[in-house]
């Protein structure tokens, strides 16, 4: 069992930045491909980026070249950073952990945190 704790987010202007982590506990994060998913109001639960074990990283379109995700094994966190926000980025952020290979599919993942809110006000 892996626990999953976000932090960083916030309320920030469009064009600014947010970088925000996620914290495990339980076992190593090295094990694990992590993701970052996001979810709107309203909305279903989307994918933004995901890490494979060796450091591969995929990105969802629409925040492809503004967000980074990396991780820090050593620390046993994962972060993402986000910069040129948009209005449309405002959402619950949510990271997750998954045994399996790299993948964008919610329901893969075996581990999930609380979720952090970021607001981009415009």
């Amino acid at each position: 069992q892996v626990q999953l704790v976000e932090s960083g987010g916030g309320l920030v202007q469009a064009g600014g930045s947010l970088r925000l982590s996620c914290a495990a506990s339980g076992r190593t994060l090295s094990n694990y491909v992590m993701g970052w998913f996001r979810q709107a109001p309203g909305k279903e639960r989307e994918f933004v980026a995901a890490i494979s074990r060796s450091g591969g990283s995929t990105y969802a379109d629409s925040v492809k070249g503004r967000f980074t995700i990396s991780r820090d094994n050593a620390k046993n966190t994962v972060y993402l950073q986000m910069n040129s926000l948009k209005p449309e980025d405002t959402a619950v952020y949510y990271c997750a952990a998954e045994v399996g290979v790299l993948t964008t599919i919610p329901r893969r993942y075996d581990y999930w945190g609380q979720g952090t809110q970021v607001t981009v006000s415009s």
